[in-house]
């Protein structure tokens, strides 16, 4: 599929995989992208698929070149879901260079045992020119592994922008945005980024400012729409989540054994609701996947967290998500929790403890109680509702 002059998408859906890296729930697919710059002087292939898909693969690429060989396979990101197919281009094209900067070659040794002399390693600012097409290389690092870069075609204003900007979800016949209805697919990136590249919110805002003076008319990521009408959103969505901007909301996660902790949860939404907020999300962590809930988490400023204490520590399912949030370094919100206990109480010592890193603004006072919630535990958690909703 031709998406603009020279530069061909011969990317894959995959509608098989239930879980993205074995973790992240995928109800609508992902699309694995890969681009072909049939050049005058030279032909570049951008990034490859995972392997799974190498005849459909091989068959699009062969149905842009025919037999003319491919020239150069700029790699700007070495996770196998993109470089998965390296190995097999290299034995159906014996005379392709490898474009990737010094760490990428060292792991194409590691993964693949693929590396050859005649590979090319960049640096910042260097240029490849395919005749028509010049790129040039940005290195990006830990956007998300420490090998990641991206290429700009100084030519058409194309950044090939490995994994950011890029979402969950297949691709539904159109690979452009301007040809398709995108409203499925911005949740999709929300989500992806708060479980793939949340961690990483320091290095996506050196890239944005890195990258801030290019004219970009097309970004071609590895997952996802090509963007061309809507670039503003897509940069301002990671714009946004790299920097903890939230939105009015509250999000009420919690973990119930027997149902005591999600009648307090509950009290905490119907106190929230009473107080006038009109955006409230219920996670039963014990039913929600991973990936929705940290979504919902970047998106809202308010969050109130509750678990029972279980074999003398927190809940397993809430003690995951705190460990997620810190990892992720989610900070600029405002914060209640709450948690139960049968004889010797630790779910409301170790949420605390979690925020000592976390650093979120605590509000109100945490909400502890004794076996079952009385009236009084389950109008406190109301109180608690209503100041988060302030």
């Amino acid at each position: 599929m031709q998406i603009k002059a020279k530069v061909h998408y011969v990317g894959v859906n995959d509608r098989v995989k239930h879980r993205f890296e074995g973790l992240w729930f995928l109800p609508q697919g992902v699309s694995y992208n890969s681009y072909l710059i049939n050049d005058d002087k030279a032909v570049a292939l951008v990034d490859t698929v995972d392997v799974a898909f190498f005849g459909e693969y091989i068959d699009k690429i062969r149905a842009v070149l025919g037999d003319r060989p491919i020239d150069y396979l700029i790699i700007n990101h070495m996770e196998p879901d993109h470089s998965g197919s390296l190995a097999l281009i290299r034995k159906y094209y014996p005379g392709i260079r490898l474009v990737g900067n010094a760490k990428t070659i060292d792991m194409v040794k590691g993964f693949y045992h693929a590396a050859c002399d005649t590979d090319l390693t960049v640096k910042e600012g260097d240029t490849l020119d395919l005749g028509h097409h010049c790129l040039r290389f940005h290195l990006t690092p830990m956007l998300h592994w420490p090998e990641t870069m991206m290429t700009y075609d100084l030519t058409e204003q194309i950044l090939f922008s490995g994994d950011a900007f890029g979402c969950f979800g297949a691709l539904n016949g159109n690979v452009v945005d301007t040809q398709m209805d995108t409203s499925c697919y911005w949740s999709e990136m929300e989500r992806y980024y708060a479980a793939i590249l949340g961690n990483f919110g320091t290095p996506v805002q050196m890239g944005l400012k890195k990258l801030g003076a290019l004219d970009i008319q097309m970004i071609c990521s590895t997952h996802g729409p090509v963007w061309v009408d809507e670039i503003p959103r897509a940069i301002d969505t990671y714009r946004r989540f790299s920097a903890g901007e939230t939105r009015p909301g509250l999000v009420i996660c919690y973990g119930s054994m027997y149902g005591n902790t999600q009648r307090v949860a509950e009290a905490v939404a119907e106190g929230a609701a009473m107080a006038g907020q009109r955006r409230i999300i219920m996670h039963n962590l014990s039913v929600s996947q991973p990936s929705f809930v940290l979504a919902d988490v970047f998106r809202y400023g308010s969050l109130a967290i509750g678990g029972p204490t279980y074999n003398g520590g927190l809940f397993p399912v809430v003690e995951d998500l705190l460990k997620r949030l810190a990892a992720r370094n989610v900070s600029r919100h405002r914060l209640g929790f709450f948690g139960g206990f049968t004889w010797s109480g630790q779910a409301v010592k170790q949420i605390a403890a979690y925020n000592e890193k976390m650093k979120m603004e605590v509000v109100g006072h945490p909400l502890e109680w004794k076996q079952a919630p009385d009236a009084d535990v389950l109008q406190r958690a109301r109180e608690l509702g209503r100041l988060l909703s302030v």
